[in-house]
Parts: structure tokens; C-alpha cells; sequence
């Protein structure tokens, strides 16, 4: 089962008011410090939650039987994260009030986690534990980069735009096509243009938040720092898990 496609950039995309970006870096470090700090805490938590329902969509035999059996879990848990996507990627307001923003948030990480660990629960147990080990290295590689490199991802939003576009595009075309024939090596293609998008897409993400770009955060968008961040590594394991899971 390969989760639907949607749109990734979502929201504001521009900069000044009620847009997420600002154009200039921040003035006190200890403040961005801060910043990043409550970020990816909030992304740690999200991240143990969705490792906890994986694994027990995936070890607990019961479980994964009822998922497997009642794919309905997997399209109500899609409607409940894609409404509270929509809503904290484009609306300025709730992803900003406490403590709406916090309750928001966590509502899609379950139903993140509700629909990744359905899929898990489709692929071999081994399969899942290699996906799950690439993911978290391609999180920290990506990471360790955006700290060292002077490339600036955030130069180039529209680039990004279209990168995402070509991804949804993709997925759709991909799943009209197999809706009729399984192609193998066109579900690969995909996966693997997937797992690269999201790679990048995490690597813009990722300095966003860190700041000292062209383009960074406010330091009043935490939800959306780890909304966004969040997202990308749970893609990326998903396609990673399709391609070492395609037998």
C-alpha cells in the first residue's frame, strides 16, 4: 500500500505578514537557540509516538491482522491528517495559539502515525526495521549537512514548488496506472523519486529552522518548524519502505 499523494507545500509561501518566513536573520542567538531547541523536542516526541504505533501495527500479531483486514482505518486516519494539514500549513492563527496549536498538532501526529503503521503492517517485519534504520540516518546525515554546508536551500523556494508538484504529478500518474496493471519497476521509480524529494525537502525544512539563510522561521512558528520537518522524515520511510519492501 503506498499512502496517497497530496500536495506538500501547502500555506504561505511568501514573506512579510502572515507568512511563516522572514528574510533576515534573527538578532539574538539565544532565541534561535531556543527556537530549534523546542522544535525538534516537539519532532522527538512526534517521532516516538509514530515508532510506538508502528511497532505495534507490526509486532503485534492481532493488530496488524484487524489493520490489515479494515483498510478503513487507514482512509479515516488519511481524512482526520490531511483536514488538520490543511489547517496548520495554512492558517496563521490556530498553528500560532496555545493551546490549539499543540492540540492540532497532536492529532495529526496520530493520525500520521495511524496511517504510516497501517502501511508497515502491509510489508514484512524485517523489511520495516531496514526502512525505519535508513530513514533515521538519512534524518541525521541531512541534519549534520545543513549545519556544515554554505549551500542555502531556502534561496530557491520555487524550485522547491515545482519539485513538489512533479512528486504529486507522479503519484498520480503512478496510481492510475497500477489502479489497472502492477508495473514493478514504475512503483520503484516512484519510491525513489519520492524518497530524493523528500530528502531535499527535509534539507530545506531542516534550515529553515536552523536560520542564519536567506529565508528562516519566525520564532513564533514551532508547530510549523516540526509540522514540517515531522512530515518529511515520515515520507521519506514510507517510500524507503516500498523500495526494500517490494517483494
Amino acid at each position: 500500500m503506498a499512502m496517497p499523494t497530496m500536495p506538500m507545500r501547502f500555506g504561505d509561501d511568501g514573506l512579510g505578514d502572515g507568512s511563516p518566513f522572514q528574510s533576515v536573520d534573527w538578532d539574538d542567538r539565544k532565541v534561535r537557540h531556543t527556537f530549534i531547541r523546542k522544535v525538534y523536542a516537539i519532532i522527538s516526541l512526534q517521532l516516538l509516538v509514530t515508532v510506538g504505533i508502528i511497532s505495534v501495527f507490526t509486532f503485534v500479531n492481532p493488530v496488524r491482522s484487524f489493520v490489515q483486514r479494515n483498510v478503513a482505518v487507514y482512509y479515516a486516519s488519511y481524512a482526520v491528517f490531511l483536514v488538520t494539514y490543511l489547517v496548520l500549513a495554512c492558517c496563521q492563527g490556530p498553528r500560532r495559539r496555545f493551546p490549539w496549536n499543540i492540540i492540532l498538532l497532536s492529532i495529526f501526529t496520530l493520525a500520521m502515525g495511524l496511517m504510516t503503521g497501517t502501511i508497515a503492517s502491509m510489508y514484512q517485519t524485517k523489511a520495516v526495521l531496514i526502512a525505519m534504520i535508513i530513514t533515521a540516518i538519512v534524518a541525521i546525515v541531512v541534519t549534520i549537512f545543513c549545519f556544515q554546508t554554505k549551500v542555502d536551500f531556502t534561496s530557491c523556494p520555487g524550485l522547491f514548488c515545482v519539485l513538489g508538484i512533479v512528486v504529486m504529478v507522479t503519484g498520480i500518474i503512478t496510481a492510475i496506472v497500477l489502479s489497472f496493471k502492477y508495473v514493478p519497476w514504475l512503483h520503484m521509480l516512484y519510491a525513489a523519486i519520492g524518497a530524493i524529494a523528500f530528502t531535499l525537502f527535509l534539507a530545506y525544512d531542516t534550515q529553515l529552522v536552523l536560520g542564519n539563510r536567506k529565508n528562516t522561521l519566525s520564532p513564533e512558528e514551532y508547530v510549523y518548524g516540526a509540522l514540517t520537518i515531522y512530515t518529511d522524515i515520515i515520507y521519506i520511510f514510507t517510500f524507503i519502505l516500498q523500495i526494500v519492501g517490494r517483494d
